[in-house]
């Protein structure tokens, strides 16, 4: 079971989030958004419960996560149908995005370990 194994590695909270987002955000380089949260919400969201995370903001963790492979290459399907549009190569629209790259990558771990970035709101509207 992946999810024990997950458990096995660690029982450290910082480190089970930091690994779920190592995953996340490779399988989002390679797989859709779609099929993604439906595989891995119910491997990863039992090891977190279990750990006290909030399903919110577990599940905006995984958005964000997959967004951001979702613009990264070497697979990134939007970075794909985005340069088609602007009938740009990849390789001469990444070096620009690095900036952009590093931006999004210091706002998942800012979300990911100030929960309350993500469920200040939610908690407000009786969430």
């Amino acid at each position: 079971d992946i999810s024990r194994a997950l458990i096995a590695i660690s029982n450290n909270k910082i480190v089970i989030l930091l690994l779920i987002n190592l995953v996340l955000l490779v399988v989002g380089t390679f797989m859709d958004m779609t099929p993604a949260v439906l595989i891995f919400t119910p491997i990863f969201l039992p090891v977190l419960a279990a750990m006290g995370v909030d399903p919110i903001h577990f599940g905006i963790l995984m958005v964000l996560n997959l967004c951001i492979g979702l613009c990264t290459p070497p697979v990134g399907t939007v970075l794909f149908v985005g340069c088609g549009v602007a009938k740009v190569s990849i390789a001469e629209i990444v070096r620009p995005l690095l900036p952009l790259y590093a931006a999004m990558v210091i706002a998942l771990l800012l979300v990911t370990y100030i929960p309350e970035i993500t469920l200040a709101l939610p908690r407000w509207l009786g969430f």
